[in-house]
């Protein structure tokens, strides 16, 4: 049974009062959840400051306090705790609370815009084949060994994120990959985290109506680099103009990757066909199941995190030769009458077209069509909606422009948005169809065999939010039945 002050001694008290030798035997930030013997921890949120619901913890048994400011009244049995950042005690006291699991494992966590889902996934997948015991946190699912749980975050909140590792641990898991967002850095989810190494993917402008300015959205994804302590690696890749300013201030060990310019770990495309591509990989050649070179940085990073993780480059890429793509990454379905959709997250401008050009990669004859289907989320970034709608006009055949996540917003100022990056050329060439079912069934009776459609933003998601209701909605699974391929698998 941990106590009060066992869980609060790596973090700043400002004043105490009560007593710290109470048992405690949960923590929460949600006054719904309290319980009694719990600790609840006030948090400043974006919403919400968790400071007006104490009265309710302590309604509901709560023994224990945490915050940034003493309530004006005092309760008999209720020890108050203060101080300067609950946000970032939350994270220290769930690591202590959890037996601080992340030191018991090696963790792994990987950054950027684009990539960050498949890159920690296919190192999940990789250690697993290598006969590690391994977990896995990602945007589609968490992973202890094989079993798997819900996603409710990219990174999820402390209580979770250090509750999933302690069970990594008890499960015998010396492995953990992990996403970490942007969003995650800010609010501190991953303090009291011990990082073995980092990767960074690539930064391209997204998530700016939460970050406001890109300089705010890199600095998140730097801080991440920053707090790497000196035992870590910094994997970077090199091609990105950013990848560099990820490392200024980092005291981990910097490793970088890339296609293009010198690095540490190098990769070339060799040839590429719908089913993969040869890949030679510092000097070894491989045949994976993946194209584009999107995916060839992906590969790249897995392999030299894998290196640096101590395993023999060949074991890495005979496996990486037995890797699939992740759900919604560039996830291929055909017709039995030989059409190909393309399912993939793409939800960003650089995503759209680094999938378009790995689609134009793969066609071989001048005269089959490009047929993309994308749409823009509601209540998120409006800047990059009219890019995305001249990438998806200047790289397709046809463009139909429709609803992703519309929100709480309508669907068609959603699309109207969009067509405003679109010239007189690129508007005869789009149609706008606000229901997604209804743009996707007519992108593929617009195909003809040998035809490419490409239906992006959504991926892996098997949800559609419309005017604040969620309904189940899967792309993967609209387009099987539209092919007529409804056996839940890959044509």
């Amino acid at each position: 049974m941990k106590t009060l002050g066992s869980i609060i001694k790596n973090i700043p008290v400002k004043s105490l009062t009560g007593n710290v030798n109470i048992p405690i035997k949960a923590v929460c930030f949600d006054s719904r959840q309290a319980t009694p013997e719990s600790l609840f921890v006030a948090v400043r949120g974006a919403v919400a400051d968790g400071h007006r619901f104490i009265p309710e913890a302590i309604q509901k048994g709560v023994t224990a306090i945490v915050c940034e400011a003493m309530p004006e009244s005092l309760h008999d049995g209720v020890t108050f705790a203060v101080t300067d950042n609950s946000v970032e005690a939350l994270g220290n006291i769930c690591a202590d609370f959890y037996d601080r699991p992340s030191e018991q494992l090696t963790l792994v966590g990987v950054t950027g815009t684009n990539g960050k889902t498949t890159t920690a996934t296919l190192l999940y997948r990789l250690f697993r084949a290598l006969g590690y015991k391994t977990g896995l946190i990602s945007t589609v699912a968490y992973y202890v060994n094989d079993e798997k749980s819900e996603a409710s975050h990219t990174t999820p909140d402390p209580v979770r994120l250090n509750g999933l590792m302690q069970e990594m641990v008890r499960q015998g898991c010396t492995y953990c990959f992990m996403e970490v967002s942007s969003h995650s850095t800010v609010q501190q989810r991953i303090a009291g985290l011990h990082f073995a190494g980092g990767i960074f993917s690539n930064l391209t402008h997204d998530h700016l109506d939460f970050h406001k300015t890109f300089a705010e959205y890199l600095k998140a994804k730097k801080k991440f680099f920053d707090l790497l302590p000196p035992t870590a690696f910094a994997l970077v890749n090199k091609d990105d103009r950013n990848g560099m300013v990820m490392t200024q201030n980092t005291r981990a060990t910097v490793k970088t990757y890339g296609l293009k310019n010198m690095a540490d770990f190098r990769c070339r495309i060799i040839e590429q066909h719908l089913d993969g591509m040869q890949l030679q990989v510092d000097g070894l050649e491989t045949w994976v199941h993946f194209i584009g070179e999107f995916n060839a940085y992906n590969l790249l990073a897995v392999y030299a995190a894998a290196v640096l993780l101590r395993q023999s480059p060949q074991e890495i890429l005979t496996v990486m030769s037995t890797l699939t793509p992740v759900d919604g990454r560039f996830e291929l379905i055909r017709s039995p009458n030989g059409i190909v959709a393309v399912v993939d997250y793409a939800h960003t401008p650089d995503a759209l077209e680094n999938v378009l050009k790995a689609i134009h990669g793969i066609i071989r004859e001048a005269s089959k069509q490009i047929i993309t289907v994308v749409g823009c989320g509601g209540d998120r970034d409006k800047t990059k909606r009219p890019e995305m709608a001249k990438i998806a006009a200047d790289m397709s055949t046809r463009a139909i422009f429709t609803s992703d996540n519309p929100r709480s917003e309508d669907p068609n100022d959603i699309i109207a948005d969009m067509k405003a990056g679109l010239d007189a050329e690129d508007r005869q060439k789009t149609l706008f169809i606000p229901d997604r079912r209804e743009a996707i069934r007519t992108a593929c009776l617009m195909a003809h065999p040998g035809d490419v459609v490409l239906v992006a933003g959504k991926g892996h998601e098997t949800y559609q939010i419309i005017k604040g209701v969620k309904s189940h909605f899967d792309d993967r699974e609209t387009v099987r039945e539209i092919f007529g391929t409804t056996n839940g698998k890959n044509q």
